[in-house]
């Protein structure tokens, strides 16, 4: 049986958490087909009928579909499931928007935010995901008709954007059930690399004291490493900047190439989030800091000196 992968998109360009998906589905050694559904989105499943290893996409286009509605698109899913095994999309707000309704739908069980795939058997397929904030891996076998499964992006290396050759279906948008509507979208814009897809990531915490410091200590570096702006759950409780840039449990997980962490101790929430950076340093003026059990380089200091000379060093 197939495999589909929901598409997460903006009627313009896939996300990034798509590809990440797509590597995850090709694990499971079936023909991939991906759902791409929006308004007036047929780039979309043009560049998604490009990416290697996929073999259809379905194209769902009507205005219903212009905000990615998840009672909408989960009812979409539902009356298309035919033929497939397995379900996924990616683990970020969409895709727990999304699947959860899907599941109930078809009255299974679903499975969260998988890192790995063991097995894709017809019957049993098994599969690994973090539990207790990430201190602890489940292995799960599931025996549902239809498994339905988010995917932590980081786990899984981007499928190629180029390379594949797939049609390109039309299929029927379905209803609109009118059961919500968006009023209303505030967006963050900014310069620097899109936080859960950045390669480099400066975070900052408590420590900083105050949301000026935040800005006005870490802004320079990040700018000179080409970095996206984190923060811990503490800094955005306490105000020094929006819960977008929460890296944690509750907030991104990330995985970038460079993960600096100024002024944050290390709560076991906040680990869950970026322990899977491929370089992790740690600038914390208590040697005893948690951070410091996960980072790779750590230095011991007041931040409020470390970080200006670092910034000029660079």
């Amino acid at each position: 049986m197939a495999t589909l992968v929901i598409a997460e998109h903006d009627n313009t360009a896939l996300k990034s958490a798509t590809l990440n998906t797509i590597t995850a589905a090709g694990r499971l050694g079936a023909d991939i087909h991906v759902l791409v559904a929006g308004s007036a989105c047929i780039a979309v499943a043009q560049a998604a009928a490009r990416i290697g290893g996929v073999s259809k996409v379905l194209l769902a286009d009507a205005p219903h579909h212009a905000e990615h509605g998840a009672e909408n698109l989960a009812a979409l899913v539902h009356g298309n499931v035919t033929g497939y095994g397995h379900i996924l999309a990616p683990a970020t707000t969409f895709g727990k928007n999304v699947l959860p309704r899907v599941a109930a739908l078809l009255d299974v069980a679903q499975i969260s935010d998988i890192v790995a795939i063991e097995s894709a058997d017809s019957s049993f397929s098994t599969f690994v995901r973090p539990i207790y904030a990430g201190n602890a891996l489940a292995t799960v076998k599931s025996a549902d008709a239809v498994k339905v499964i988010t995917v932590r992006t980081t786990a899984f290396d981007a499928a190629a954007e180029q390379g594949g050759n797939a049609p390109v279906e039309t299929i029927s948008a379905g209803v609109d059930l009118g059961l919500s509507k968006l009023v209303g979208r505030e967006l963050t814009k900014s310069t620097r690399p899109e936080l859960a897809a950045a390669k480099v990531i400066v975070s900052g915490g408590r420590g900083l004291a105050s949301g000026e410091n935040f800005h006005a200590l870490l802004e320079p570096l990040a700018d000179k490493l080409g970095a996206a702006l984190g923060a811990s759950r503490a800094a955005v409780d306490a105000g020094f900047v929006p819960n977008d840039y929460q890296v944690g449990q509750t907030g991104k997980i990330v995985a970038p190439q460079l993960y600096i962490a100024i002024g944050i101790s290390g709560a076991i929430q906040h680990l869950a989030g970026m322990k899977d950076s491929k370089v992790i340093v740690a600038i914390n003026k208590d040697p005893d800091a948690p951070i410091f059990q996960v980072a790779d380089y750590g230095l011991v200091g007041d931040l409020f000196q470390i970080v200006p000379e670092l910034t000029t060093a660079i």
